[in-house]
């Protein structure tokens, strides 16, 4: 299992992080680049023009890349990377993964709620169970992760009551798609800079303590 969450044999396309020096799946790494004006810039999307560096999605190894000069030694040349960068692509990550569930839920392939999520994961209709990071344990508990899907913890319940048109949301579920899938690349990297693993076995129960 990557840092960012992702099991090794999700993808098959690897690349190198400059931290660790791990080969490991592109799903569990974030993409930076040289930009134009000669300081790191994250490219999430992973289109940007330029050397791709790589780091694991995690906080802790983009701030050692950034405080160690780690950026600059793989580009071989100066490379400064932003104050901050880790929050940047924190902010950039969850705005990503709420603009995901906003896009699924108008797709109708993500629903909200304990009642409608727990019908979804009864009738085997769910691929991902996501819920609030500040959410009750007891009542997540009561959900399961779906059987061969995933479960993230990486957003707070006004994070994904944006996604909804709410206040707040604690539960929520999204069907098998492309979407989904996305969503899934993007909150295993999240996941990662916020220190939830959001790697839990499918199939175990949540802990209702």
């Amino acid at each position: 299992m990557t840092r960012g969450g992702r099991d090794k044999t999700d993808q098959a396309t690897e690349r190198r992080c400059i931290v660790t020096a791990e080969v490991q799946p592109k799903a569990g790494l974030v993409r930076f680049i040289l930009g134009p004006e000669g300081q790191i810039v994250p490219d999430l999307a992973e289109k940007l023009p330029g050397r791709g560096i790589w780091v694991t999605a995690d906080r802790a190894l983009i701030e050692k890349a950034a405080a160690k000069g780690l950026f600059s030694r793989a580009a071989r040349g100066p490379a400064p990377a932003p104050a901050g960068l880790a929050d940047l692509v924190e902010e950039a990550l969850a705005r990503k993964v709420i603009e995901l569930l906003s896009l699924a839920r108008k797709a109708g392939d993500a629903v909200a709620g304990f009642e409608k999520v727990k019908g979804w994961l009864a009738d085997g209709k769910a691929k991902v169970l996501l819920q609030a990071s500040d959410g009750s344990e007891r009542g997540k508990g009561k959900l399961w992760t779906p059987p061969g899907g995933r479960w993230f913890g990486c957003l707070t319940a006004s994070e994904m009551g944006l996604a909804f048109g709410r206040d707040h949301v604690i539960h929520s579920a999204l069907a098998p798609g492309g979407l989904t899938e996305k969503l899934i690349r993007d909150a295993s990297r999240l996941a990662g800079l916020r220190g939830n693993d959001g790697s839990l076995v499918a199939g175990k129960e949540l802990s209702s303590e």
